[in-house]
C-alpha cells in the first residue's frame, strides 16, 4: 500500500487556478497589515487571520479579499508577495503554475502599471532560479468593477505585455455580472495571442458557462462546477476537451456547495469532462494544493495511480508548448513508477 498523503506531497504538479493576492501566507498578510495598521481592517496577528477568513458567503469573501488586496501598496510589496507565493508552491512540488493576477486592483491603488509588471517579472525570474518553478500570468478582469476595469486590464496587458503573460481572465462575483458584456475585450485579447480562461459557473448556473464559451471563447473554465447540472454542457466540454479548474475546498468555504460530499466533481469526471485540481486562494481557505489532491482522491476514490492521472490532466490543460507537456508528464510517470512498486 502506498501512503497516499506522502505520495501526493512528492508528486510533481501543475497549478492552474491560484490567485496572486489570495495566495499570500498568513505571515505575509500579517506583516503587510502591521505596516498599514489603523488603515486596514485586516488583523496584524496571524492567528486572528483564521477568524477573519471565515466567510459568510461569496459576497463576504470578495469583501475580505479586497481588504487584503488593499494591503499591497507598492512594487516592493508586489515582488515579495509573488516570490513568496512561488516559494510555497515549490514546497508542494509544483513545477509550473499559472497565477491569476488582477493588475487593475493594484494600478488603481497607485502602483504604476510598468512598475507592477516589472515587479512580477523580476520575481518570476528570481523564483525560477531560487525554487525551480516556472510561473506564468493570467491577467484577470475584476468583474465587480465593470467595463472600465475590463478596458484598463486589456490596456495593461497589451501595452506592457510582460513575458510571463499567457492568458486573459475574468473573476469576481458572477451574480449581476453577465459574461457577454466582456466579449469585445476578450476578442481583442485573443486576437493578440492571449488564451481565454474566465471564471464561470461557480455561484451561478450552467448558462454562465455557456456564455463564457460562446461569448468569451473560453479555452478553460475557472470553477465551472454548475456544468454538472447540464448534460448537454458536460458533453460539449468533454467532446472539445475544455478543462474545468476545480477547487473543492474553495467551493465549500464560499458556500458554493453545502458540503464536500455534495461536490459535483464525481459527476463531471463520470461525464468525461477534463478536470484539474487547484487551490484558488489557499491560505484564505485553510488549504493547500496537496490538500486539494487529497480531497479529490477521497471524492473520486483514487489510488496513487489515479492521483497521478489528475496531475497528468493538469499538464494536458496547461497553456504550455507540447514539448514542455511531454517533459512534465514524463516526470510524473517516473515518480509514479519509482514510488508505487
Amino acid at each position: 500500500m502506498t501512503d497516499l498523503p506522502s505520495f501526493i506531497a512528492g508528486l510533481p504538479k501543475v497549478e492552474l487556478h491560484v490567485h496572486h493576492v489570495g495566495s499570500a501566507s498568513p505571515r505575509i498578510v500579517a506583516e503587510l497589515a502591521a505596516r498599514h495598521e489603523g488603515r486596514s481592517p485586516v488583523p496584524a496577528d496571524p492567528e486572528a487571520l483564521a477568524a477573519y477568513f471565515e466567510f459568510r458567503d461569496f459576497a463576504h469573501f470578495i469583501e475580505v479579499y479586497l481588504s487584503v488586496v488593499d494591503l499591497v501598496r507598492d512594487d516592493t510589496d508586489v515582488w515579495i508577495l509573488t516570490h513568496e507565493v512561488a516559494r510555497e508552491l515549490a514546497r508542494q512540488q509544483v513545477r509550473y503554475a499559472e497565477l491569476t493576477i488582477t493588475p487593475y486592483s493594484h494600478v488603481r491603488r497607485g502602483i504604476p502599471a510598468p512598475a507592477f509588471c516589472e515587479a512580477i517579472e523580476d520575481a518570476r525570474k528570481r523564483a525560477e532560479a531560487d525554487f525551480g518553478i516556472e510561473l506564468r500570468w493570467c491577467f484577470d478582469i475584476p468583474g465587480e468593477a465593470g467595463l472600465p476595469a475590463a478596458e484598463e486590464t486589456l490596456r495593461i496587458a497589451l501595452d506592457q505585455r510582460p513575458d510571463g503573460l499567457i492568458s486573459f481572465g475574468l473573476g469576481g462575483p458572477e451574480i449581476g455580472v453577465p459574461r457577454p458584456q466582456f466579449k469585445p475585450y476578450f476578442d481583442q485579447a485573443r486576437a493578440a495571442g492571449l488564451r481565454s480562461a474566465p471564471h464561470a459557473g461557480e455561484t451561478t448556473g450552467p448558462q454562465t458557462v455557456w456564455d463564457a464559451l460562446r461569448d468569451l471563447g473560453a479555452e478553460r473554465i475557472g470553477h465551472g462546477i454548475s456544468a454538472a447540472q447540464d448534460p448537454e454542457l458536460m458533453a460539449h466540454l468533454a467532446q472539445h476537451r475544455i478543462a474545468l479548474e476545480v477547487c473543492p475546498t474553495s467551493n465549500l468555504r464560499t458556500r458554493a456547495v453545502a458540503n464536500l460530499d455534495e461536490h459535483p466533481l464525481g459527476r463531471l469526471v463520470e461525464a468525461g469532462v477534463l478536470v484539474t485540481i487547484n487551490s484558488d486562494d489557499p491560505p484564505m481557505f485553510g488549504t493547500t494544493l496537496n490538500d486539494e489532491y487529497a480531497v479529490a482522491a477521497r471524492l473520486l476514490e483514487l489510488d496513487a495511480a489515479g492521483v497521478a492521472g489528475l496531475a497528468r490532466d493538469a499538464v494536458t490543460a496547461a497553456f504550455l508548448p507540447e514539448g514542455e507537456k511531454r517533459r512534465l508528464t514524463a516526470e510524473i510517470d517516473t515518480y509514479l513508477a519509482a514510488t508505487v512498486r
